[in-house]
């Protein structure tokens, strides 16, 4: 059976906005790096998906690790939740109705850890009991307004573990309480 973990960069002000918040330093994109390679897939709203499209095409100006993250990235199987979009890019599934059978047949057809990225979807599945565990990248800066990492009701959590990822970037873990 698979996890589903919630995870972003976030502001300490509990902001989302990766544009914001900047690029990760050399050692934080290299903890990315070896991260995806080691999920199983990932699931996106409809946003999240767009900028995340980002990594399908090489870029002229891209370093060795950009052609890491690409290449990890594209391995993985995607699957996008949106009704609007009429299609998706490679390895990737467009989950058009019904996402919360979509979401629970992942977990239980898969192996392994299935990332959830977008504020928008991460709340409809936490709201589902859906979201297995949520991990909040801190980054050191303080935004003051964006799209909020958790988007509906407060979910209750327990904490289990915090872990200096790199630089000033701090991951703290919880379980639904």
């Amino acid at each position: 059976m698979a996890k589903i973990v919630y995870e972003l960069n976030q502001s300490l002000d509990g902001y989302v906005d990766h544009l914001a918040i900047g690029r990760p330093g050399p050692a934080v994109f290299s903890h990315f790096i070896e991260h995806v390679r080691d999920l199983t897939g990932m699931v996106y709203g409809r946003r999240m998906y767009e900028i995340m499209r980002y990594w399908d095409d090489d870029l002229p100006e891209w370093d060795t690790e950009d052609h890491e993250f690409a290449a990890a990235w594209r391995s993985k199987p995607k699957w996008v939740v949106s009704h609007t979009l009429k299609s998706v890019g490679p390895n990737a599934t467009l989950v058009e109705d019904d996402h919360e059978a979509a979401i629970r047949g992942l977990k239980a057809q898969q192996v392994g850890e299935i990332e959830v990225a977008g504020p928008d979807l991460a709340g409809s599945l936490t709201n589902l009991g859906l979201i297995d565990e949520y991990r909040l990248y801190l980054h050191p800066v303080v935004l003051g307004r964006g799209k909020p990492y958790f988007t509906g009701p407060r979910p209750r959590l327990r904490f289990v573990a915090s872990d200096h990822i790199a630089d000033d970037v701090i991951r703290l873990t919880y379980v639904p309480a």
